[in-house]
């Protein structure tokens, strides 16, 4: 029995780098028919970028296009316009993020497509929601970060490196991919009962901003009180009108921290991060295993409130316990007293990690060729009753003709596709040698 949630859905992939790509592998993973949409002799930008070999596509592309298939088709021609049409007319999804306008100038606009196929859900995904003074900046990652109080409110709070810092998770990218693929699965349950497509607009810069929601929180109570306790500055220093950086508190109201360990020094992830919970007894068993029994009688520690107001000590003294043992360690005799806990991971440590090869933290795909094998990370939940496949990546263009012979057109049709630079490149007009051979 065939259990993929999105069996039978098709979807005209015509994203590229990742935001877009890390939305329709999702829903390639999930079961759904994705045809991708590339540039003849160019292909996502992704292939080239980045490259561990400059005959190969790279890792980056890699990671982001399993189980699609891969049409060369430039848009702009007349004949790639009524290929195009023909797929939104078999369409369950439509999905691009190119730059602002770009799809109204190409004629596909979400009116268009949806003259076209009144069934088929529009997906877009920009930079800043259209009501923003940002709509027309051109969007990368960090952009993102930058505008949606990400980078303000991360990085140290003083010192030279006090300064805006963004994420290395792409909160900007993958996380506006995610925050997509969760609109078109709402808009693909809203169609059971419409019976036409919607228009499903996301940008970069609420699906970053929908993770800085505890810092809008944070701001609320600044701007209410006028201090954050959980926030190292509390109680010595000063609140600004803004909420600042934050170091490495867990952010909300229990006392975390990150801890150097025994080896810190030559293993620059040899750290470990350690949190304090407010209730009564979860203290009591953390002193315990820490042997900080003392604290339990100390009016500066033996409340939640009061840890708030000393945890510079606590800081202090819990780093000292940890500086001549491992993370590992660390982490073992702190779990087995109910404290959370755990290990700075590199990500070496985490592609080594076996335990994560289980069908769909970490996977393997099998590309084959001279790329062989290479790890990405799977659907990042799971079903009882569904396990997702992983295959490779498309060639570029490796499904030409393959998509277009379904679409119903002929093989002299396709081989003049070819030959007018709609699935392929034009040919290069030879060049005349015009260097005399003249002895005189």
């Amino acid at each position: 029995m065939n259990t993929a949630p999105l069996q039978g859905i098709r979807v005209v992939d015509f994203t590229s780098v990742q935001s877009g790509p890390s939305c329709t592998q999702l829903l390639a993973w999930l079961g759904a028919d994705v045809i991708k949409i590339e540039r003849p002799g160019v292909g996502d930008a992704t292939r080239k970028e980045l490259q561990f070999d400059p005959n190969l596509p790279s890792y980056y592309f890699l990671q982001l296009n399993s189980d699609k298939k891969s049409i060369a088709l430039d848009a702009a021609t007349p004949d790639g316009k009524e290929i195009l049409t023909k797929l939104i007319e078999g369409a369950d999804i439509f999905v691009e993020n190119l730059h602002p306008g770009a799809m109204d100038k190409l004629g596909f606009s979400w009116e268009v497509v949806h003259k076209i196929n009144p069934r088929c859900i529009y997906g877009t995904i920009k930079g800043f929601p259209v009501s923003s003074q940002y709509v027309d900046l051109k969007a990368y990652e960090p952009i993102a970060q930058v505008t949606a109080a990400a980078a303000s409110t991360t990085g140290w709070y003083e010192g030279d490196n006090d300064v805006p810092t963004q994420s290395g998770a792409a909160l900007g990218d993958s996380n506006t991919g995610m925050h997509l693929a969760i609109g078109l699965l709402a808009a693909l349950l809203q169609r059971e009962h419409t019976g036409e497509g919607t228009y499903v607009y996301q940008s970069m810069h609420n699906a970053c901003l929908n993770l800085c929601r505890i810092k809008t929180r944070d701001q609320l109570t600044l701007d209410k009180i006028g201090y954050l306790t959980q926030f190292p500055q509390y109680p010595n220093g000063k609140f600004g009108d803004f909420v600042p950086r934050s170091g490495n508190i867990e952010g909300g109201g229990v006392l975390g921290w990150t801890y150097k360990c025994k080896n810190w020094a030559t293993d620059p992830n040899d750290y470990v991060y350690i949190i304090f919970q407010r209730g009564e007894k979860d203290f009591e068993l953390a002193c315990k295993a820490l042997g900080f029994e003392d604290w339990l009688t100390n009016p500066d520690f033996n409340t939640a409130d009061a840890r708030d107001r000393h945890k510079q000590e606590i800081y202090a003294r819990v780093q000292a316990w940890c500086i001549d043992k491992d993370k590992y360690e660390i982490t073992k005799t702190l779990a087995a007293a109910g404290m959370p806990v755990g290990p700075v991971l590199s990500t070496k440590e985490i592609l080594d990690d076996q335990s994560l090869y289980d069908g769909n933290t970490l996977v393997k795909i099998n590309q084959g060729g001279e790329i062989g094998e290479f790890v990405t990370v799977g659907v990042p939940f799971t079903f009882s009753n569904y396990q997702p496949t992983y295959g490779p990546c498309p060639s570029l263009g490796g499904n030409t003709d393959e998509i277009l012979t379904s679409l119903g057109f002929t093989a002299e049709q396709i081989e003049s596709f070819k030959a007018n630079g709609t699935t392929a490149p034009m040919p290069k007009k030879p060049t005349t040698d015009t260097t005399s051979t003249s002895t005189k």
